[in-house]
């Protein structure tokens, strides 16, 4: 076999199906063939590390993958095409496998130089991520990294103006993929070297031309405290080559690539986004989304926080919800599939989502969609809820949800809608539409703040607004049981959602709207603009603190129901917790109402130009 045939070979292969025609034919040319007898060793990666990646050109290659094994059958047999030895060589340490031609055999060996743009590639990311969730499956419960034990080297940081040839010169003399760019409004931007190839060097633009015009201005951004699961999830969602890490102020402190997760414990779950994401039909969507609860159930047992959990889970709805909206589409080839967003909602759009919660949405259509083309969406957009119903995940058919006319509009008809909720809140359910809407988040389409979120930008200048706003906030009140609830001597229950967590939700999505803050999750709602009269910081702080805590015991305890063959639901018997859970509760609901309290004695005396942010 020679380079060209070889190189068609390789492409049909993954993760080489993802170069382009010059990596390939480069690979292609590094490459040795070595033929192999039937019983020989191809390499012992637990005696060494290689520096070679294997490919079975033809014949069959017999794998040990534990080093305790080594004396019984072989654990995998790959076929041509199989790879194996990446691993070894991309940590550099000696973690196997062990290779044995199980029939005469011919195998590829590739160079680290050469093969290291395959891993880097989109399709090596997925490639990656499939091999760590199989892995996984072999090895007990993991415990979980964070992102920033993946760090190794500050980035490369340069600013917007820079030259191209400037900063490619940097690029190679650091040895990195990729830097790090300072745009024009300040915010990061990532330029990487298949950018380079595919903005620069294919089209011919010069090589003075600002860098910043080339870069990429909405990297995916992940916080170092995240998991490494966050991480993975997170890089498939958008199909990055990498992810830049930046803490809270802004400040990236360096970059993740496939590479730097491929070993890291903690990726459970990369594996399902990945059969989520490529479900080929609407059945094997819908069971593949019916596993979502054990994943959270294994996840937490491998020791990954309830907090992390539900951001994983989140990223895994999305994903199936993206993919529902693609299937309904393909069934209908007569709907564009651009023109419209849609949106999450409620405790979705803000990542809070459990098993029990709805999967309220919105769409945004674009301006001079004719209105027979949106009556045909909003019937596909219904075929998408069913579909995630039978995934489980469900939604309220008389609430929130993108086939309603309330809940999908124009661009112009949200504009004209959120105007007339702000300065009239009392008609047409304003302060309740408000309040779903300020939550929204774009999963499919533009991307940039929803149409009517940019309209509530400037509630301050809205005083009526501001006060029957926070009035529909202070309506939901913390409490243990009512009590018509002790008369009618009903069994010891608890709605941990309306009784706790939908009063701090209501205060953070209040106090965020006060203040001008654009975050959507209740903790940094509470943490960015806790700095009023109204809420302080040390009260914004505790109700972060509140709300992390009840979420825990709300899915630990939502997943005891299924186990038991339950229904999730928020409504917990106080039986089935554990006496320190039920006095971490009492506590919560005590903070909780004290706080209201508090705000409900201020809104009396304290004028409406003093609750928002000084």
């Amino acid at each position: 076999m020679d380079a060209v045939a070889l190189k068609d070979f390789l492409a049909g292969h993954p993760p080489f199906d993802s170069l382009d025609r010059y990596a390939l034919t480069t690979l292609a040319e590094a490459a040795q063939l070595q033929d192999v007898r039937a019983g020989e060793v191809v390499v012992d990666a637990f005696a060494e590390p290689t520096v070679e990646v294997f490919v079975v050109v033809a014949g069959r290659v017999g794998l040990w993958n534990e080093a305790d094994q080594l004396a019984g059958p072989a654990q995998e047999r790959l076929e041509p095409g199989g790879l194996f030895g990446f691993s070894a060589m991309l940590t550099g340490q000696p973690v196997g496998p062990r290779a044995v031609a199980l029939r005469p055999t011919t195998v590829a060996r590739l160079p680290e130089a050469a093969v290291l743009p395959a891993f880097t590639s989109r399709g090596g990311t997925r490639f990656l991520a499939s091999e760590v969730s199989t892995a996984l499956h072999r090895r007990a419960a993991p415990t979980y990294s964070t992102v920033s034990d993946l760090l190794r080297t500050p980035p490369l940081v340069v600013a917007g103006s820079e030259p191209v040839r400037r900063v490619v010169e940097a690029m190679s003399e650091r040895d990195v993929g990729y830097c790090v760019v300072t745009m024009a409004d300040g915010r990061p931007g990532l330029l990487t070297d298949r950018l380079l190839r595919e903005a620069v060097l294919v089209p011919g633009r010069p090589m003075d031309t600002p860098v910043g015009e080339v870069a990429d201005p909405d990297p995916v951004l992940v916080a170092p405290d995240d998991s490494v699961t966050e991480a993975v999830v997170a890089m498939l969602d958008r199909e990055a080559e990498y992810l830049l890490v930046a803490d809270r102020s802004g400040t990236v402190r360096g970059a993740v690539c496939p590479l730097d997760v491929v070993v890291a414990t903690g990726t459970a779950g990369t594996g399902l986004q990945e059969q989520l994401r490529r479900a080929p039909d609407a059945d094997t969507l819908a069971a593949t989304g019916r596993r979502l609860p054990a994943l959270l159930a294994e996840l937490l047992k491998g020791g990954l926080g309830s907090a992390r959990v539900l951001a994983v889970y989140s990223a895994l709805v999305d994903a199936c919800l993206r993919r529902a909206i693609e299937l309904v589409l393909d069934a209908h080839p007569d709907l564009p599939r651009q023109g419209f967003t849609w949106l999450s909602i409620g405790s979705n759009g803000r990542r809070e989502a459990v098993p029990s919660s709805d999967v309220d949405s919105a769409v945004s259509f674009d301006d001079g969609l004719p209105p027979a083309t949106v009556k045909e969406f909003r019937r596909a957009f219904a075929e998408v809820h069913d579909l995630l119903a039978r995934a489980g995940l469900g939604h309220d058919r008389h609430g929130a949800a993108a086939y309603r006319p309330d809940f999908s509009r124009t661009k112009s008809e949200w504009r004209k809608a959120a105007q007339g909720w702000l300065d009239n809140p009392i008609v047409n359910q304003g302060a309740m539409m408000t309040s779903l809407l300020v939550d929204a988040r774009p999963v499919w389409g533009d991307t940039g703040l929803p149409a009517v979120a940019r309209v509530f930008n400037d509630l301050r200048a809205h005083p009526l607004t501001m006060q029957l706003l926070l009035k529909e906030t202070l309506a939901y009140r913390a409490r243990m049981r009512s009590v018509r609830d002790l008369l009618a001597r009903r069994p010891e229950t608890f709605d941990i959602k309306a009784h706790a967590l939908l009063p701090i939700t209501n205060i953070a999505r209040w106090g965020a709207l006060s203040a001008g803050v654009a975050a959507l999750p209740t903790p940094e709602r509470l943490r960015e603009s806790g700095t009023s009269e109204m809420l302080p910081a040390a009260q914004a702080r505790t109700l972060a603190e509140v709300f992390e805590v009840l979420q825990g015991l709300r899915l630990e305890a939502q997943l005891d129901q299924i186990a038991r063959g339950e229904r999730p639901s928020d409504v917990l018997r106080l039986e089935h917790l554990s006496p320190l859970d039920r006095s971490v509760i009492a506590s919560a609901v005590r903070e909780i109402a004290g706080v209201q309290r508090r705000m409900d004695n201020l809104t009396a005396w304290l004028p409406t130009d003093e609750w928002a942010v000084s």
